[in-house]
């Protein structure tokens, strides 16, 4: 069995809430704040990353979103704005910034400027299997000092906490 990982700035924060606040349960500290420092870790190292690769969190969660609905590629702005966990408002500027830089395109209704649909191009394909791949590599290295045993025990413990929360069903990724 693996040692136990030293002591760390949480145990000290809950110690010290659990001598200031007897009787007040302090166990959340150990779960809730080491998951906030591990996902301020892993949102600086995606924004660096997806700096350094010419993309924002934004336009990414827009194009994985359309990538992973499968072929032809193609979701309304209604489908988008849930998918990504976002607002019609959001998604209509996450289009048009899209659009200008020749990621998607999307399609009208007669001469309204309202999209029907909206659909990735042949350069958002490309500049997305460029970025994913490199983001997943870097991600990768992120949880690469635990085991592949150790990794699967706590996807799903973190599945189950997800589950217990009872919010709505998350399959946008997070971004900020």
């Amino acid at each position: 069995m693996a040692a136990e990982p030293p002591r760390d700035g949480a145990d000290a924060i809950q110690d010290a809430w659990r001598r200031e606040l007897p009787g007040v349960p302090v166990e959340s500290i150990g779960v809730v704040t080491r998951i906030w420092w591990a996902a301020k870790v892993f949102g600086d190292e995606r924004r660096r990353l997806l700096a350094n690769l010419g993309v924002d969190v934004a336009t990414l969660d827009l194009l994985s979103t359309l990538r992973r609905s499968g072929p032809p590629y193609r979701m309304s702005p209604g489908e988008l704005a849930e998918a990504c966990m976002v607002t019609r408002g959001a998604i209509t500027q996450r289009v048009e910034r899209a659009v200008r830089a020749g990621l998607v395109e999307r399609t009208t209704a007669g001469s309204g400027y309202h999209a029907r649909a909206v659909f990735l191009t042949d350069a958002g394909n490309a500049l997305l299997d460029r970025v994913v791949a490199d983001l997943l590599v870097a991600e990768d290295r992120l949880v690469g000092h635990l085991s592949p045993e150790r990794r699967d025990q706590l996807a799903d413990l973190l599945r189950e906490l997800l589950a217990g929360l009872g919010g709505p069903s998350l399959t946008g990724q997070v971004g900020d």
